[in-house]
């Protein structure tokens, strides 16, 4: 079975189309679109660049065509849908995250249970697939390589972004730093780590409102160590504005805080509301003691069910 990934390079796309592929148990071919505008400006709708037809040299869509081609992110839209086309519709398209347009063509579209996509050809999960487990396991086996010289027990937080109108300002950041020092005082070491989305005011104003309490504080030089803090933390404090850095979490041992943004959107907040109902997560205000709790890892059920729909086709 040939697997292609088509996303246009974003790493949050590229793990999720991964990790749904790996645990197909196949090898696959990983592909990247990069159409020019106009093309560009009019994914999801509209045909692919023209540059990259099938019969262009160096085309991310020349045949052999897959039987799996699994795609992610507005601008894969239309080269996932050239190759349902042009495969005689022999090739299974799945589609990841809700497109956002009428996408018959795909044979199936996973979407978070939060964006309500309804239809014949959906499959929904409460967390996103990633694929991280087997890193974040081989982290804690370690004991997170990076964190080996920190006492234990350790408390990670895990930083996002201002998306959907989560609000990271120095006062958010003061905040969330005083809370931290509250929480911190139940273990032997704090580690912080930001993500691309962090904006560089509220990382600041964090790592100087923390000081010494931080035993660690990721700023941004050498490979971020976040499976490895997921590995090693015997509780994480996570921001909420992240659908799959949630997820990832969740997929982990240890238990889970939900820091959430002022601003936080309606979607994300009931995402956290029902993972917090079903007690994988809990809400994080002073206290992140260590609770037990069973992992939750959607990679498996999504492959699972592409195999069941492969198999009756």
């Amino acid at each position: 079975m040939m697997i292609w990934i088509l996303t246009d390079g974003k790493i949050g796309d590229r793990v999720q189309c991964a990790g749904i592929a790996a645990v197909l148990g196949r090898d696959y071919i990983e592909k990247t679109v990069s159409p020019r505008a106009p093309f560009e400006w009019i994914a999801p709708y509209g045909p692919i660049d023209p540059r990259d037809g099938p019969d262009h040299e160096d085309s991310v869509i020349a045949p052999p065509f897959p039987d799996v081609l699994i795609a992610s992110g507005r601008r894969a839209i239309p080269y996932a849908r050239a190759v349902k086309q042009l495969s005689g519709g022999k090739t299974f398209v799945v589609l990841l995250k809700d497109p956002r347009i009428r996408a018959h063509f795909a044979d199936l579209i996973w979407a978070p249970l939060h964006d309500r996509r309804k239809g014949g050809n959906v499959f929904a999960t409460l967390t996103s697939p990633h694929g991280l487990k087997a890193k974040i396991e081989a982290s804690a086996a370690r004991s997170g390589m990076a964190f080996a010289q920190l006492e234990q027990p350790l408390l990670g937080v895990v930083l996002g972004g201002p998306s959907g109108g989560a609000r990271y300002d120095e006062s958010a950041a003061q905040s969330l730093a005083a809370r931290l020092i509250k929480a911190a005082g139940k273990f032997s070491s704090l580690a912080v780590t930001p993500s691309r989305r962090t904006p560089a005011v509220f990382i600041d104003a964090l790592k100087d409102a923390l000081g010494d309490h931080a035993a660690f504080f990721w700023e941004g030089e050498g490979e971020n160590p976040y499976t490895d803090i997921l590995g090693a933390a015997a509780s994480l404090v996570v921001a909420a504005d992240s659908h799959n850095m949630m997820s990832e979490a969740a997929a982990a041992a240890a238990g889970v805080y939900a820091w959430r943004p002022d601003g936080l959107a309606a979607k994300l907040g009931w995402f956290v509301d029902e993972m917090e109902r079903c007690g994988r997560v809990r809400p994080f205000e002073t206290d992140a003691a260590p609770f037990d709790a069973p992992p939750i890892d959607a990679t498996g059920e999504i492959a699972a069910e592409i195999k069941r729909r492969l198999a009756v086709r």
